[in-house]
């Protein structure tokens, strides 16, 4: 009997301590729809007060004065990269048994910024924010910047490869990264509240290796929901009016050599339309990216040049072939030296459209 009550006081001692102690106090569990942490993306939020998403660059800002932060999401969600006071990016990655990491610990008990960023395709996936725990306090996080842009693209806006330095090498989750393509980057410098709309593959009237009379699947056909092959929730596009629009879609429509370049043409010309009537005001950058090559590229070209002109508002805008100098990614995709390159050309240009 006097073992019992001794292992009864430890256990009550325990967890009084516990419940009593500094620590347990502040480790706050906060909602992802907390109206204190900013989003940039498409999110769809449920009546749970969970985020849901799955394009590439969606990401959670968040300010905390504390020690730890801890994030929840749905298992199996992929990879984030967090960047905690501007310091050096960092990878998270929750697989399939994952559902609630560690974003930062052991860090001085002051004020701290995290930026958390979505950086794969994650229709597979079907990503959530459920909730962030914090060892201290959440502080209002900064007003987001006034600048808006939206990126509407394929792979090279994903990131496909881009962590690969073999070009024979495949699709891999694994080296896609968002974070070093040229859009994110220019959104950076730019300082920009910024979309991504994009998907490996996809086209304006085929995805690579789609049918010549046309595919589905395509990017006017997804462009007007909130995630990816879900159509279950319409994007509320009144909630993001982007000073600029940049679209970089022509490769995969061009692939293997075997397109319509007239169905091209029209299916653009269409999108555009219904860009213009969602978005009167935004100037529209119609892209070439680096993977265009040949005829295909000329083809492309004159395409975009033609609408351009037809088009007010609308802007076109090159960027450099790439040749194998600053190395490739997987499948001949951008490498970072090439992203880097890429958004170094589009940065200023895009500049010059709000000075």
């Amino acid at each position: 009997m006097k073992l019992t009550n001794s292992i009864l006081t430890t256990l009550l001692f325990i967890a009084t301590y516990l419940f009593h102690s500094p620590q347990a106090l502040s480790n706050t569990r906060i909602p992802a729809n907390h109206p204190d942490i900013a989003y940039m993306g498409r999110i769809h939020w449920d009546d749970k007060g969970h985020g849901m998403f799955n394009y590439p660059g969606t990401t959670a800002l968040l300010r905390f004065k504390g020690t730890a932060l801890d994030m929840e999401t749905s298992p199996g969600s992929g990879k984030f990269i967090v960047e905690i006071d501007n310091g050096a990016p960092q990878q998270i990655v929750y697989t399939s048994s994952d559902s609630l990491l560690t974003i930062a610990k052991n860090l001085s008990n002051t004020l701290h910024t995290a930026r958390i960023t979505y950086a794969i395709e994650g229709y597979e996936f079907n990503p959530q924010f459920r909730s962030f725990i914090i060892d201290g306090e959440l502080i209002p996080a900064e007003d987001k910047p006034d600048l808006k842009i939206e990126f509407i693209g394929n792979s090279i806006t994903c990131g496909y490869g881009i962590e690969d330095n073999n070009k024979d090498n495949g699709f891999s989750y694994d080296t896609e990264n968002h974070t070093l393509t040229y859009a994110y980057k220019t959104a950076r410098e730019l300082d920009a509240d910024f979309n991504v709309v994009a998907r490996s593959g996809i086209g304006i009237y085929r995805n690579y290796g789609g049918p010549i009379e046309g595919d589905t699947k395509t990017m006017p056909l997804e462009y007007d929901y909130t995630m990816l092959y879900n159509h279950d929730y319409e994007w509320d596009h009144s909630s993001f009016h982007p000073a600029i629009i940049c679209i970089n879609l022509g490769t995969n429509d061009t692939s293997l050599d075997t397109y319509d370049i007239s169905l091209y043409e029209s299916h653009y010309r269409d999108f555009l339309t219904h860009l213009r009537q969602l978005h009167p005001d935004s100037k529209i950058v119609l892209l070439t990216g680096c993977m265009l090559q040949g005829q295909a590229l000329t083809d492309v070209k004159e395409v975009l040049d033609r609408i351009a002109q037809d088009y007010p508002n609308t802007y076109r805008f090159d960027m450099s072939p790439h040749t194998g100098e600053l190395g490739y990614g997987a499948s001949y995709h951008p490498s970072k030296l090439q992203a880097e390159k890429m958004a170094s050309e589009l940065t200023p240009f895009l500049r010059s459209l709000i000075q």
